[in-house]
């Protein structure tokens, strides 16, 4: 009897120790978590699928939102710097030879897309052409010998009456340029640099399209585009971002998010097949700024790629946008046997969909025919090359990514008001641009105290756990070095990624008495992290919905913020940031978004995020979507003034900047200290 009750005052003692707000348990709180990412990024992307090409009812509400919504292709598509409209540099088309075969004639040529950037591609025009004739741009898929490879088509097209201009991509065209940053190279960069391949691919297809419509040959009011794979992905893209396009033909180049991301399919697709996704979009959005245009879906039903079912919703959802354009004859779905790849009657049916929509003529897939594979007929790679002596003087095919899409400047200040300013427009940016993801409405915290102790501090201790979001809850570690009766001020410390036992304590332990300190593990470190197998599919997943790893760990940290600011013994107006190594970019951001934080503690912070990772996505994530379009981490010091910056060691050099403006102006906010 005296175990029994011995037993029952510990259990209450414990009970007690672990107590919570409102009626929950510790257990309760533990079942209740979910804190996967692999969960998390699958809802994200169902919620985008969900949601896409559904918030208008009819074709009115559509017109009144296009131009936003084409606005915000162009942007995820990296072409915000291309002259869209107005005039464009010359495309000084040259042509290399020509080929004569039955029926038809093969110009070799290359154009000039931006100056110094080459394309190569073949022309194929029929013979005995009376009056302009329609047109088609072949846009190529992941094949190693490009125009060769896919060579039957545009010789079927022309053998139809259609001049058919085939361009090759910059990653395997005669100059092998970068598709793979992402994939294969570790350069998570392209995210922080708002670049996707994508756009230079879309961009050339456009010069090509102006190549044509220059041709005194090409009815320039009757122009289509297809491809498959790589092309199918492309020709969604420029169906929609180019209104010259009057009929599209993707094939196998599209599925929904939703099942990309819960298949892992993402894992097996190059960076070209999709766009920054900053708005949150998905192929409905794509496909319903093509309508009410013409378009043919072609899918095969094994494909590695796409999972069938999905492509099977897409086109059951545009049929919907579609009605309601009034033209539910304009879209039209082929599903094929087998695995990524064109079937005879994808391809007839394509024949016969362009020989519609653009001659305006009944033909049949049957009548229309197949392409010719008859080794005679096919010509070498040596045949259908265009740069004989070698691609011109000064080609950026290899190193376009570097230059595509135009990087924020260090801006000249030289006043409190213009660096206000700066900061307000860095903010702004950042939030529609960067952040945009997540939501304007956060959960309720649903705090709850999981443990205390006398311990650990000199007026004890608390662990707190919080949601930060939907599918996430965190702890914060308060460590009450003041009585927590008094408000006093708290230090929140980013625990890093692997770190060792009481590395962060040691790191904070010089720390002024006068502040209390909160730990915090965001998503992906410690108790939140994942297999490190598993980071490089995060990182790719996570921008494909609209994140990265570095923002989902700025939300945390503000979350974080946000939350200790309601605790007593918290003075909401004092709470400053400590972290190491790449934690010092999420506490930068955090502060900048925060705009309330009072000092900053960082050791050894990034000089950039415009670098590049290990190819496996291992080691440091610093990547935040499109920021270096408007600034870079070393700038942050500066717009977080007056908060104090404490640099332990050595500052990084390119801080200095922020540290010579604070200076130009008169603030003295950034100091340097061997150690706390």
């Amino acid at each position: 009897m005296k175990r029994l009750i011995t037993i029952v005052l510990v259990c209450a003692v414990l009970l007690l120790n672990f107590s919570c707000s409102g009626n929950k348990t510790v257990d309760t709180v533990i079942k209740t978590e979910s804190n996967n990412i692999r969960n998390y990024l699958v809802q994200a992307a169902h919620d985008i699928t969900e949601h896409s090409g559904k918030d208008f009812n009819s074709a009115t509400e559509w017109v009144r939102i296009r131009p936003e919504r084409y606005s915000e292709l162009i942007e995820m598509l990296s072409l915000q710097d291309m002259p869209m409209d107005g005039e464009r540099p010359p495309l000084n088309v040259n042509i290399t030879g020509t080929i004569q075969r039955d029926g038809y004639r093969i110009e070799k040529l290359w154009y000039e897309s931006l100056p110094g950037l080459y394309v190569p591609a073949n022309l194929y025009i029929p013979d005995n052409i009376k009056e302009p004739v329609p047109a088609l741009i072949y846009v190529c898929g992941h094949s190693h010998t490009q125009k060769v490879h896919y060579q039957t088509h545009p010789a079927k097209f022309a053998q139809l009456g259609f001049i058919c201009l085939i361009v090759e991509t910059i990653q395997y065209g005669e100059v092998r340029g970068e598709h793979w940053g992402c994939y294969a190279r570790g350069w998570f960069n392209w995210y922080s640099r708002g670049y996707t391949p994508a756009g230079v691919e879309v961009w050339n297809a456009i010069r090509g399209l102006d190549l044509l419509a220059e041709r005194p040959e090409v009815d320039q009011e009757k122009m289509g585009v297809t491809g498959i794979s790589g092309g199918g992905a492309i020709s969604w893209f420029l169906g929609a971002a180019d209104p010259r396009i009057k009929a599209v033909a993707p094939v196998c180049g599209a599925s929904t998010l939703g099942a990309q991301i819960t298949t892992r399919t993402i894992d097996g697709h190059c960076d070209c097949m999709m766009y920054i996704n900053t708005f949150q979009r998905d192929f409905r959005d794509i496909g319903a700024l093509i309508a009410p245009r013409p378009i043919l879906i072609g899918q095969s039903d094994r494909d590695g790629l796409n999972r069938v079912e999905s492509v099977r919703e897409i086109y059951t959802d545009l049929k919907r946008i579609y009605d309601l354009h009034g033209v539910p004859g304009n879209i039209s779905y082929i599903e094929t046997p087998g695995g990524h790849s064109y079937h005879e009657k994808s391809r007839s049916g394509i024949f016969s969909f362009f020989l519609e929509h653009l001659m305006g003529k009944s033909v049949s897939p049957e009548e229309a025919g197949d392409i010719d594979q008859s080794p005679g007929t096919l010509l070498s790679e040596q045949e259908l090359q265009v740069y004989v002596d070698g691609p011109p003087p000064g080609d950026r095919t290899t190193t376009i990514q570097d230059s595509f899409v135009s990087l924020a400047v260090d801006p000249e200040i030289s006043s409190d008001n213009e660096l206000n300013a700066f900061r307000e427009k860095v903010t702004d940016f950042l939030r529609t641009r960067s952040f945009g993801a997540f939501p304007d409405n956060p959960p309720s915290f649903d705090s709850v105290r999981v443990f205390r102790t006398l311990d650990r501090a000199s007026h004890g201790s608390d662990i707190y756990s919080f949601v930060s979001e939907e599918g996430w809850r965190l702890k914060a570690d308060l460590r009450w070095r003041n009585d927590p009766a008094e408000r006093k001020p708290l230090m929140i410390v980013l625990r890093n990624s692997n770190e060792k036992r009481y590395a962060s304590e040691e790191f904070i332990s010089g720390l002024d008495n006068t502040w209390n300190i909160a730990y915090l593990e965001v998503r992906g470190v410690g108790e939140y992290g994942w297999d490190s197998n598993l980071q490089w599919h995060v990182r790719r997943a996570s921008a494909w919905t609209g994140r990265t790893l570095a923002s989902m760990q700025v939300y945390d940290l503000l979350r974080c913020i946000e939350f200790c600011r309601t605790l007593p013994g918290v003075d909401a107006e004092s709470i400053g940031l400590a972290a190491r190594d790449d934690m010092g970019v999420v506490a930068l951001y955090a502060a900048l978004l925060d705009g309330k934080c009072k000092t900053l503690i960082l050791k050894n912070p990034p000089e950039s995020q415009n670098v590049g990772s290990s190819p496996d996505g291992r080691g440091a994530a610093v990547e935040i979507l499109n920021c270096l379009r408007i600034t870079d981490v070393y700038q942050l010091p500066a717009l977080l003034a007056p908060a104090e910056i404490i640099f332990i060691g050595e500052m990084p050099g390119s801080y200095k900047w922020s540290e010579y403006l604070l200076n130009k102006l008169g603030i003295k906010s950034i100091t340097r200290i061997d150690d706390l």
